[in-house]
């Protein structure tokens, strides 16, 4: 199948495009930045920008054929204040092209939350960039999903400089939301599964890992996989704007992704939905071989943009 990356050199996007093109499809990837970007053999490269709509029409053929189906895997959280409208567009500009170019499927990978529970700025955009999909002229397929653990997620490497700076935590009240985190090789599983079933298209999916914990037992395993123990002291008076800058001074992810992040903590991220994983056979990655993975993963993937970090491309 002819399938179009957005996104292709983040966290999530890197794995993908490797996956598809090992799996024997057609794979575009499209990119800001071709000269900064070594492709998997075979796949193709195609400049573009998704907040620049004259940029896109190429991306959606291969050798004069459209493409039949694209994955929509971008956001522009890193870029600071006002990521919101510029998810909007660039979702909205995806759209119009892979309708103008008659794409049969989209997939887009998005996050986990109830609409009813306050979300967090970030999570609203990324239920909004899901709605603005929904409205093109394909079948949409959603993945929701909530930290994806592997080396390059900045939620996930904001927990693992948590864990390993700070063996005692003073943390505001979001330590004891409750959290399914769901390991990077299951969610390419996922993401790559779809296309092999037709029945997917047009479906929302919630995908998690075997375990719902909260933060702080996440902190505490991963601080065990370092090698130490972690104590956790709550303060309800902590808020994200405080959470945010005491981050700051205590990791190296930006500002402008911490914040977000630290909001979205306060929203339970659970996953009520096990349809996809019993449609593709997946069996969940345990957190603590995801942990294990993740901090022993090498320098292959070192080049991979940071979940959240990856603008619109």
């Amino acid at each position: 199948m002819r399938v179009l990356v957005t996104g292709a050199t983040g966290f999530v996007g890197s794995r993908l495009v490797a996956a598809l093109s090992d799996r024997g499809h057609d794979v575009v990837a499209l990119v800001r930045d071709a000269a900064r970007y070594d492709a998997p053999a075979g796949v193709r490269v195609v400049e573009g920008d998704l907040l620049n709509p004259g940029s896109l029409p190429a991306a959606f053929r291969v050798a004069g054929e459209p493409v039949e189906a694209a994955y929509y895997l971008v956001h522009s959280m890193g870029s600071g204040p006002g990521f919101e409208g510029r998810d909007r567009r660039a979702a909205e500009n995806f759209r119009d092209a892979a309708e103008a170019a008659g794409v049969e499927r989209v997939v887009y990978l998005g996050g986990l939350g109830e609409d009813g529970d306050a979300l967090s700025p970030h999570l609203r955009s990324r239920r909004e960039v899901e709605r603005v999909l929904a409205a093109g002229a394909y079948a949409l397929t959603v993945l929701r999903a909530a930290i994806i653990v592997g080396r390059g997620s900045a939620s996930f490497e904001l927990i693992r400089q948590l864990a390993d700076r700070l063996p005692v935590m003073v943390t505001p009240k979001w330590v004891n939301t409750p959290c399914q985190p769901v390991a990077v090789d299951d969610v390419i599983a996922y993401l790559a599964g779809v296309l092999d079933h037709p029945e997917t298209a047009g479906e929302t999916y919630e995908v998690g890992g075997p375990e719902v914990l909260t933060y702080a037992e996440i902190l505490r395993r991963t601080r065990a996989h370092l090698g130490g123990r972690l104590f956790v002291v709550p303060v309800p008076v902590l808020t994200p704007r405080l959470s945010a800058r005491w981050l700051a001074l205590v990791t190296d992810v930006s500002p402008a992704v911490a914040r977000p992040l630290v909001e979205g903590m306060g929203n339970p991220v659970v996953a009520e939905d096990d349809r996809l994983r019993d449609l593709l056979g997946v069996d969940p990655t345990p957190f603590d071989v995801a942990v294990a993975r993740a901090l022993g993963e090498g320098a292959e993937t070192d080049g991979a943009a940071p979940e959240g970090s990856e603008g619109p491309q």
